[in-house]
């Protein structure tokens, strides 16, 4: 992730999109609450219909063919979940490589602006300020207005630099090799700072969310509909309609890794911002 990108003045607030991401970080929990609430809800469908349901409806054949039924949704939606949790763990394992990869670039950033004299001073100074300033925005340590994505999308620290890149004058061919590789490592950590902005507006759609979570609520509603009416029962569907919904849980948090609780480490940054100016 390019962390050089701070502003060099304090950026202006922008509400509107503060409130949009605000919701973004707040719909994962909020998405899985209704789903525990629809699918367990399903459950108490089910064993309710017990008692409403003519007695030939729940004889054998009718019992075996509503398991037919439940075991294809079980495994069309098995299949759809895991293919969800695989595709949002790789996009959360493509976010930290591209942090990482952005680390190492600010560290030999910052090492090419020292080897080329005692004049890029002040650039290394600004290239510290910058990626101090985006660790506070992308992993502050108490949430504010002046944080998340909203925030690091308004940052303009990296092209700042770069201007001020453009300023030097090379004294020898060695200087301009070094400041020529200064400036293609500038924009390669700009293009990656846009990189994991539109990234982030990566969203499920939900009439798909709609459809999984019919998926589901119409299986547990098979499950209490022949299940015996007791507290172990109850407790143990419950069980299963919680740990459906962590699936979705962990699905829509993965799915936006710079914002939330399930949030890539910030280990890289910091430990590139140790080696800056040394």
């Amino acid at each position: 992730m390019d962390e050089s990108q701070a502003a060099s003045s304090e950026p202006v607030l922008d509400t509107k999109h503060d409130g949009k991401y605000a919701r973004e970080q707040m719909s994962s929990f909020t998405i899985a609450l209704i789903s525990a609430v629809c699918i367990f809800g399903g459950v108490l469908l089910g064993l309710l219909l017990q008692n409403l349901l003519p007695d030939h409806h729940l004889s054998n054949d009718s019992k075996e063919t509503v398991k037919l039924g439940a075991g294809m949704i079980a495994t069309l939606s098995a299949l759809v979940l895991g293919l969800l949790v695989s595709s949002s763990k790789n996009s959360f394992d493509t976010m930290n490589a591209e942090i990482t990869q952005g680390a190492a670039k600010i560290i030999y950033l910052d090492r090419l602006l020292a080897d080329y004299g005692p004049e890029t001073k002040a650039d290394r100074e600004l290239l510290r300020r910058n990626t101090t300033a985006g660790i506070e925005v992308i992993w502050p340590e108490s949430k504010t207005e002046a944080s998340g994505m909203s925030a690091f999308e308004r940052m303009n620290g990296m092209e700042t630099l770069q201007i001020k890149l453009h300023e030097l004058t090379p004294a020898s061919d060695l200087q301009r090799q070094m400041l020529q590789q200064a400036q293609q490592t500038c924009t390669e950590l700009r293009q990656s700072r846009w990189l994991l902005i539109e990234q982030a507006q990566n969203i499920l759609p939900k009439p798909f969310m709609v459809m999984l979570l019919f998926w589901l609520t119409a299986l547990h509603i098979s499950f209490g509909l022949f299940a015996p009416r007791n507290a172990m029962v109850v407790i143990v569907l419950l069980i299963c309609a919680l740990s459906v919904s962590g699936a979705i849980f962990l699905i829509l948090e993965m799915n936006h890794p710079m914002s939330g609780l399930i949030k890539v480490s910030s280990a890289p940054m910091l430990k590139a911002l140790q080696h800056l100016g040394q």
